[in-house]
Order: structure tokens, then sequence, then C-alpha cells
């Protein structure tokens, strides 16, 4: 078995929670919400602000096409802080056990430039890895083969002996093609048994 020596996070929804809704909670209803999400493509805006685009720009696009949309999704952008929900359970004490075990911990995640200085705030945990690779400070997004490409360069990193977590499939299986470990992040329990499948010595789920 070959041994691994880095294990390489996502973070939105592995280390840290992340949920738009609980902003526009506040002074929307569910149906609201449901509509804004749909007319307002929110899911490919957000994606390309994860890609590099400029909140300006994206609020610009959005103003052209759905001008009564733009006061919700300034809401969110003004208050993102409240979209993040803390720790995902269980992550923080898993990162710990990792370093203490001498892996070397890295981020990979498709996140805007622009907020992503919130998340080691709410997820203190981000701050013991050595270094997060941010999808909107590289102009590309996951599943983007190109991404994983410049991880493995940057980092210098044995595809073979990288361990990757996410908790989208996609993601998981780019990570694959890519020649790393992958595993989709369903909670910290079956990432702890993954990890162990593959010999790191962390404790087993459940202890």
């Amino acid at each position: 078995m070959t041994q691994v020596t880095t294990v390489v996070f996502d973070l939105g929804n592995v280390l840290v929670g992340w949920d738009p809704r609980r902003v526009w909670s506040r002074s929307l209803s569910d149906a609201e919400i449901d509509a804004f999400l749909d007319e307002s493509g929110f899911h490919e805006l957000n994606r390309s602000l994860d890609g590099g685009v400029p909140y300006a720009e994206a609020r610009a696009q959005l103003e052209a096409r759905a001008p009564h949309h733009v006061a919700t999704l300034d809401a969110y952008w003004q208050d993102f802080a409240g979209s993040l929900t803390g720790p995902v359970p269980g992550s923080a004490e898993l990162v710990a056990e990792l370093r203490d075990l001498g892996m070397r911990l890295l981020g990979l995640t498709n996140w805007s430039a622009e907020t992503f200085h919130h998340a080691p705030v709410v997820a203190p945990a981000i701050g013991m890895l050595e270094d997060v690779l941010v999808s909107g400070r590289e102009g590309m997004v996951k599943p983007d083969p190109q991404i994983f490409a410049l991880l493995v360069e940057r980092y210098a990193l044995d595809p073979s002996r990288t361990f990757f977590t996410d908790d989208t499939s996609a993601n998981v299986a780019a990570a694959r093609d890519a020649g790393l470990h992958a595993h989709l992040f369903t909670g910290v329990e079956d990432l702890r048994a993954a990890l162990r499948d593959l010999g790191v010595g962390v404790a087993p789920a459940g202890s």
C-alpha cells in the first residue's frame, strides 16, 4: 500500500459550513428565496465568482437581466459571513489529529477571492493548513483538470501519496483522474474510515 503523506481538503461543507439561505431567510420566505435562486441564476453566478469574476462585474450582469434581484444578491454579498455556519462537526479535531501525525495538509476550494478571508475566521482549522489553493485567485474552478494539475505542480505533490476529499462527486472524479486518492465527503466519520483504509493512523470513527 502506498503511504499517504498529504491530505487535501475542500473547504465549503467539508471544513466550514456554507448556506446562503441563512442570509435571505431573515427577510424572504422560502418560496421567495427559491424564486430568486432560479430567476437570478444564482448558482451559475456564484460559480463565476468562484472562477475569479469580480463581484462588481457579476452584479452588473444581473442588473442587466434581472434588476429586481440585485438587492437580494447585494444582501448576500454584504453579509457573506452570515452564510457561513461554522466548522463542520468533527473537522477541526481531524485536522489537528492529522497535523499531529505529521501529515502535510492543504486546501483546494472553489471560492471567491473577495470573500475567502471570512473562511478561516469562522473555521479556524483552515489556519492549520499549510496553504489553500483558492479558485477565485487562479481563474479556474473544480472540476477543471487544470486546477488539479496546478495543485500538484505548485506544491510538488506525488499524486499517489496524496488524498483529496470533497463533497461534490464531479470534483472527486476529477481528482481520481489526476491520480490522487479521492473520497466523497459525507461526514467526518466516513472520512476517518477512508483515511484508515489507506493506512493513515487516525483514530477510528466513533472513538
